[in-house]
């Protein structure tokens, strides 16, 4: 059979994957949507017919869950839960019309380890609490000030793993995404029970530099193990759920985050790789789908980038997302979008004009099949 061009390049008809991501994630800047039955059957209508195929709706965030649970309520986390306009579970609607669409539901986790340092949690549970060499307990970074729960805790790993397999029971999804999040910052782990678990596995005190390559690969190992437990408590919940990570570069993953994903996708314990490529240049953009991680991750499972479609007030022209949707799909790659509401929003460009530049990002459907499909 012939193969058609496209006029944005990747795929064409004759030979597209059913495994290339065309994802979307609905952030708390999506809220509206999603607490409003009439607009998210709108909006779902919508990337149907614009050949999306998958949406990663946020479910834990601020230290709170989007959903109700028996483990928020009992950590005493959960003053209210959030409900429709029209008096609906959030998490079930957003999934009945996703598939209502044809469009795979992955609940995203997107706050990981991370707690703003005055949610319940964190106060609840200081003990829970990570901190850096001399004591602080905080970071700042693009959520604002947070703390960090330290994820070599039995305590705090079975805490995230209740609230998937709660998720995975009680609701029709396809998978589960965490994201950069699921991670540590490497200046911490100085809290006094990582430093005593160091001391009894190695026999060596945490050394001050937090770059020590022994030290970093340590904490690193640590976090591989959980994502480990992670992977187990998806298939025994749901067999053949996607589990999905949505990491930031190697390079800074590992560097900046100890989050060592290139040996998570060797060991078999994702499914789904979607990486954070926020680039304002292209070059830069480039230069890192082409590196050997990325290409070695795409022939082993489905990868994709994570594609900034704007930032509140800062929307991203539609040209400049065609040029990097393009370059992603050239290479064999999908691309998830950086958020729902930022797709539409416009500067210089007219309303009809964005939307016509994406309809041309995807000129035919790409079905994704779930892991739990019949062949």
């Amino acid at each position: 059979m012939g193969s058609a061009a496209s006029p944005l390049g990747g795929n064409t008809p004759a030979t597209a994957a059913s495994s290339e991501i065309r994802g979307v994630w609905l952030t708390s800047n999506d809220m509206d949507v999603m607490l409003d039955r009439t607009q998210l059957i709108n909006a779902f209508s919508q990337l149907a017919s614009l050949n999306f195929n998958t949406v990663y709706p946020m479910v834990w965030n601020s230290g709170y869950v989007l959903f109700p649970s028996t483990t928020a309520q009992k950590e005493e986390i959960q003053p209210f839960i959030r409900r429709g306009l029209q008096d609906y579970d959030v998490l079930e609607e957003v999934t009945t019309q996703a598939h209502n669409h044809g469009l795979l539901v992955m609940p995203w986790f997107e706050f990981g380890f991370m707690t703003p340092p005055t949610s319940e949690l964190a106060t609840n549970h200081p003990d829970w609490i990570t901190q850096r060499q001399d004591g602080r307990q905080t970071w700042v970074g693009a959520a604002g000030e947070v703390a960090w729960l330290n994820p070599f805790k039995p305590e705090v790993q079975q805490f995230l793993l209740n609230l998937v397999a709660e998720v995975l029971n009680q609701y029709d999804v396809d998978g589960i995404q965490f994201d950069d999040h699921i991670s540590l910052p490497v200046e911490f782990g100085y809290d006094r029970y990582t430093r005593t678990l160091y001391h009894q596995e190695t026999g060596k005190t945490a050394p001050s530099n937090f770059r020590d390559p022994a030290w970093m690969k340590w904490r690193a190992d640590k976090l591989t193990a959980f994502v480990g437990r992670l992977k187990q408590t998806v298939e025994a919940k749901k067999p053949g759920a996607i589990l999905s990570i949505a990491p930031n570069p190697y390079d800074v993953a590992y560097s900046s985050y100890l989050q060592d994903w290139v040996t998570w996708v060797q060991r078999n314990l994702v499914d789904e790789i979607v990486i954070q490529i926020y680039r304002h240049e292209m070059p830069a953009f480039l230069a890192q789908l082409d590196r050997p991680e990325v290409k070695a991750t795409r022939q082993k499972i489905p990868t994709g980038v994570g594609v900034l479609t704007g930032l509140r007030t800062k929307p991203v022209p539609i040209k400049f997302i065609q040029q990097k949707v393009q370059a992603a799909r050239s290479r064999g790659l999908g691309v998830s979008f950086f958020y729902y509401e930022s797709l539409w929003e416009t500067t210089a460009e007219s309303p009809a004009d964005r939307l016509l530049g994406l309809q041309q990002l995807f000129p035919w459907p790409a079905q994704r099949l779930a892991l739990t499909s019949e062949p």
